[in-house]
């Protein structure tokens, strides 16, 4: 392996560099990197490069801190320098409503409705058509249709069950939008 040491002396200085810099080196990472999760890795990845350089650091050139500090404000200049080549991810757009799929349904059950509002009395129909195709209210197809109110809710509520009753018959499912 020539320049790493071997696995019990790495095990031992990577045990001792964080025993003695662990605390400062991690509460500097979080500093600059604003990201305790990503400070985490910083120290990681610093104590990794530190076992990679024990050579270095066995020698007594300089400070041990120093080089650990420096090496993890480096990794974070790095990791910032990555994002800002990065071209910015586009987020989703919450304003819009998502795409429309295929309305072939929706023309399918009108069609159907359609057809079997054909099949109802032409009292049931009228009601129908006032109330759920114009949108009017019971008091506005009452005065359309020249009948009381409470005409037009019983007119409505045997409308309905005429119209799920030709349904039925025909064995036809109308879905719900």
């Amino acid at each position: 392996m020539g320049d790493t040491p071997a696995p019990q002396d790495a095990e031992t200085l990577i045990r001792m560099l964080y025993a003695e810099h662990g605390r400062s080196l991690l509460a500097y990472a979080t500093r600059l990197t604003g990201d305790r999760a990503a400070a985490e890795d910083v120290v990681q990845e610093t104590l990794l490069r530190a076992w990679r350089h024990a050579d270095d650091l066995a020698g007594g050139k300089g400070s041990v801190r120093g080089w650990l500090l420096t090496v993890a404000r480096n990794l974070v200049t790095d990791r910032a320098r990555a994002r800002a080549a990065r071209p910015a991810e586009v987020a989703d757009v919450v304003d819009r409503p998502p795409i429309e799929g295929d309305h072939s349904e929706s023309v399918v059950n009108t069609m159907v409705v359609m057809e079997a509002l054909d099949k109802v009395s032409p009292e049931h129909r009228e009601v129908l058509v006032q109330l759920y195709y114009r949108g009017r209210s019971v008091a506005e197809a009452a005065k359309e249709l020249g009948v009381p109110p409470g005409t037009v809710k019983s007119r409505t509520y045997y409308a309905l069950r005429a119209l799920r009753a030709v349904l039925a018959e025909k064995n036809a499912e109308v879905s719900h939008e």
